[in-house]
């Protein structure tokens, strides 16, 4: 079965169970401070698993793309990717584990509608209880009548609670596992079924999370009124499975760009099968981020797409292939994902430009850089480090990945020392701190959120109607956005757009959440997330007085806001910078 079967029967088989279908949100998180990006299928959604409305309803599902970073390291093997699309479907309230597990069941095993995936070689795994909460015996006995009770295995937190930090609602989790093995394992006591496990004899395939509990300060205190369901499988293990590879890498999804990469190259993947996997993965990460409207920089989410663009021209040195082939690589992946994702259509001259020129701008000093690194001797120093990053353009981890090559290390903490003495990379970028989590939704948060929207309206007012932002990052003690724009604001400009907004803060303008039309939003002129997709029914936030006679920010929003601009206090700008080329970045708070 291809990758676009298995992605369409999905949608298929929950439309046909009353789920509504929304489109995938950009890879770049609207309101979460906590990540880069889209890290999981759930997190677009946080709003409504903690309680919003969603306006197509309490059943949804889609393919969501996703991004993780915190393994790039390990890309390269058979089982790790920057980029993926994660399966789920949702219930905010209505069906639990019953429906659920029933479901997921027959997804997996149904030959119609499904996978049909043979049941006989399915395990599963609940949760065995611990001090917050009880063993699970109600997803056991439910999964009794769909699988052998000796092949329910109960396993620790570790394994089967999810939960998103220190508070938020949480709850134990059910993963089905798939015997790989050509022969069949058959019945499993508890330590072979976990040593398959640990030898991918098995792997998993699905999971469920009950989201039944609060968690308050690391502690569980109580059971959620609304219970929800949030249901996940990775469409790149699916695919190998139904397939019967032993990685997604040899599956649709990349054997025409291995097969090309071989082509262009005329390097073999069985000798070279690290180097085709890093740069197939790699490339389509960058192709999907571009899309979506991030791009190259020193900064952020724009460093990570220029670590991921220049470690595949590195791994492309390695196995000789020509730089001026990158673009059929770019239209490979553009062809792949017609009809699926069509901003990568759409998008498609601009992810040239950008893949290409950072490729040609790193090519020009990599092999003076290569020349520079052979030079050294031993161990790197952090200045050694931080002269490879600053005159050739080599990414710290580049050159740590080159090191280990060499069987040498780096000193980290003296090129960091180095680097926050010239101020050139963000502290979060250079940590490398891409952790996932839920949104902060404390009052500060709130208040500034509500803020961003009037910034924006203020910028289009005083500074150029044509500006559109380009990103967000939202915390407690400031506000962060990122527009399209190609210079500093004059100190003029600067006055304006600070004294507009403290403007219609006294005026105490008020927030009004309207679910309308997708067209109709449109015609009205809303703001929109540059890159999203949004369903047939969005959630439009009006700033406006009280008689809805003047209206001076309308944005497409997924919340929270204030009720009333006047409990914002004292908008000002701490900050006008660069992002990357053509984007602006401002930063401001509330006093």
């Amino acid at each position: 079965m291809q990758s676009h079967e298995i992605r369409k029967r999905f949608v298929d088989f929950f439309a046909n169970r009353g789920h509504a279908i929304i489109p995938s949100a950009s890879l770049v998180p609207e309101n979460d401070p906590s990540v880069l990006f889209n890290t999981a299928g759930m997190q677009p959604l946080v709003p409504y698993l903690l309680g919003e409305p969603h306006p197509k309803g309490v059943r949804l599902a889609n393919a969501q793309k996703c991004v993780r970073t915190n393994d790039i390291d390990e890309v390269g093997d058979n089982t790790h990717f920057t980029f993926f699309e994660m399966l789920g479907n949702w219930s905010l309230g209505d069906y639990f584990k019953e429906d659920a597990i029933r479901w997921s069941f027959e997804f997996l095993t149904d030959k119609e509608e499904g996978l049909g995936l043979d049941p006989d070689r399915l395990y599963v795994t609940v949760f065995e209880g611990n001090d917050d909460a009880p063993r699970d015996d109600e997803a056991a006995t439910i999964w009794k009548e769909f699988v052998p009770e000796h092949r329910i295995y109960y396993l620790p937190a570790e394994n089967n609670w999810w939960s998103p930090g220190e508070n938020g609602p949480c709850g134990p989790d059910s993963e089905m596992f798939y015997d790989l093995t050509d022969e069949g394992l058959g019945d499993l006591t508890h330590e072979e079924f976990l040593a398959a496990d640990d030898a991918q004899k098995v792997v998993e395939i699905w999971n469920d999370v009950f989201m039944q509990y609060l968690k308050k300060d690391g502690k569980v205190v109580s059971q959620l009124e609304h219970k929800n369901v949030d249901t996940g499988a990775g469409l790149e293990r699916l695919t190998a499975v139904l397939q019967g590879k032993p990685s997604p890498y040899e599956t649709d999804l990349f054997a025409d760009i291995i097969a090309h990469l071989e082509t262009i190259s005329s390097a073999s993947y069985d000798e070279h099968t690290q180097a085709f996997r890093i740069i197939a993965d790699h490339m389509r990460t960058a192709v999907f981020l571009i899309a979506d409207g991030v791009r190259p920089s020193n900064k952020d989410q724009g460093y990570v797409l220029r670590r991921l663009i220049r470690r595949a021209a590195l791994q492309m040195r390695n196995i000789h292939f020509d730089l001026n082939e990158v673009s059929t690589l770019i239209d490979l992946f553009v062809a792949k994902y017609d009809g699926v994702y069509e901003n990568l259509n759409t998008e498609r001259t601009v992810i040239h430009e950008e893949i290409n020129g950072e490729i040609n701008k790193f090519s020009e000093t990599l092999e003076k850089g290569m020349k520079q690194f052979e030079k050294l001797s031993g161990d790197i120093s952090g200045s050694d480090a931080f002269q490879l990053f600053s005159t050739y353009g080599f990414p710290i981890e580049v050159t740590e990945e080159l090191a280990r090559g060499k069987g040498v290390s780096v000193d980290r903490t003296g090129y960091e020392a180095e680097l926050h003495k010239h101020q050139t990379l963000s502290q979060t970028a250079s940590a490398g701190k891409f952790k996932g989590g839920l949104a902060d939704a404390s009052e500060e948060t709130v208040r500034l959120h509500t803020a961003h929207h009037l910034l924006l309206a203020a910028l289009q007012q005083h500074v150029s109607k044509d500006i559109k932002q380009r990103g967000s990052n939202i915390t407690a003690e400031r506000l962060r956005m990122d527009f399209a724009f190609d210079r500093k604001l004059t100190d003029d400009e600067r006055a304006a757009v600070e004294n507009q907004v403290n403007e219609w803060i006294g005026l105490g303008l008020k927030v009004v959440k309207r679910e309308m039309p997708l067209h109709q939003a449109e015609e009205l002129g809303a703001e929109m997330e540059f890159g999203a997709k949004y369903p047939d029914v969005v959630s439009v936030y009006f700033v406006e007085t009280d008689d809805g006679g003047t209206v001076v920010s309308k944005e497409f929003c997924g919340g929270p806001h204030v009720s009333s601009v006047a409990e914002l206090g004292t908008f000002k700008i701490t900050k006008d910078e660069s992002s990357s080329k053509g984007v602006r970045r401002i930063k401001a708070v509330l006093e």
